[in-house]
């Protein structure tokens, strides 16, 4: 069964519409959509000439998704699609470029239930626009002590020159993110940040690590740089995440991370959420 839509004067397809993709909660098709229609005008504000890798599960969060980078066949030739180099490797992939409300809800029809975004532009991929740092605690790290470290690496990014920006990211931790002008290239921002890492970690080796190997880490919390370079991706803000309850990639504003979680919010609260509260990235390039 199909049910038509049409956005912005494109129409397309969904099918299956009542196909359940959040088994614990019973959250179909048809929600997802209607969460994506709800957040389309801020998330496509921050997607828009970015190359988009998707992660697609038809068959719901409990069976197997897959990333996909290539754009299909079958999608409609008005989704924007852009040539991205493949890095060490010949040839190129054709990446959606999720510029729109028509976009985002095409993708979430074909059961897309995650967005992740490049940290560069399709204008000028070797340069950033965007610099991330992951905060990944271990099972059993309290609530207080990783927003407190949160705080503490926006602290770090202000001495380093750079505007902090906290996003919970529906998973498991926080990102500090910061706006950049596009005029260095990836593999400097990144030496940066691991500079910034790795000092924060030696002033607090008990609790924080920028060690890659998980069975290194210990109980520490790990300040993850790694999306910080070409063809890497983040994800995206308000995209939802593969997960129980379907939370979402949420931007915080600094004065709301002592209530917040990582998965304060999500399908079920989101839109409440911006009908009372505008979104606190919204003048993000502004600040570049």
């Amino acid at each position: 069964m199909s049910t038509p839509w049409e956005v912005d004067g494109h129409r397309f397809d969904v099918s299956n519409p009542d196909k359940v993709l959040y088994p614990g909660n019973g959250y179909r098709k048809r929600d997802v959509l209607d969460y994506y229609r709800s957040v389309a005008e801020v998330m496509t504000g921050h997607s828009r000439g970015r190359p988009l890798t998707l992660r697609r599960f038809p068959d719901g969060i409990d069976d197997d998704g897959f990333f996909q980078k290539e754009a299909s066949d079958h999608f409609p030739d008005w989704i924007r699609v852009a040539s991205v180099p493949q890095r060490g490797e010949r040839g190129v992939v054709h990446h959606v470029v999720l510029d729109d409300a028509a976009t985002l809800l095409y993708l979430a029809g074909q059961a897309c239930l995650e967005f992740h975004l490049a940290l560069s532009t399709v204008d000028d991929l070797e340069r950033p626009v965007l610099a991330v740092l992951d905060l990944d605690p271990p099972e059993g790290t309290g609530l207080t002590e990783l927003r407190e470290v949160t705080r503490r690496m926006c602290e770090r990014f202000r001495d380093a020159g750079l505007d902090p920006h906290v996003q919970a990211t529906g998973g498991r931790g926080f990102h500090v993110a910061a706006p950049l002008r596009a005029e260095r290239e990836f593999d400097e921002v990144r030496a940066d940040l691991r500079e910034l890492a790795e000092r924060a970690a030696r002033d607090e080796p008990e609790l924080l690590t920028t060690e890659q190997r998980k069975d290194k880490r210990g109980d520490r919390i790990f300040l993850d740089i790694n999306r910080n370079a070409y063809g890497q991706t983040a994800i995206a803000p308000y995209s939802l995440r593969a997960r129980p309850g379907a939370p979402a990639a949420t931007p915080l504003d600094l004065d709301e991370l002592g209530r917040a979680e990582p998965q304060s919010y999500g399908l079920a609260n989101m839109a409440r959420r911006l009908a009372q509260k505008s979104d606190p990235w919204a003048d993000l390039a502004e600040r570049r």
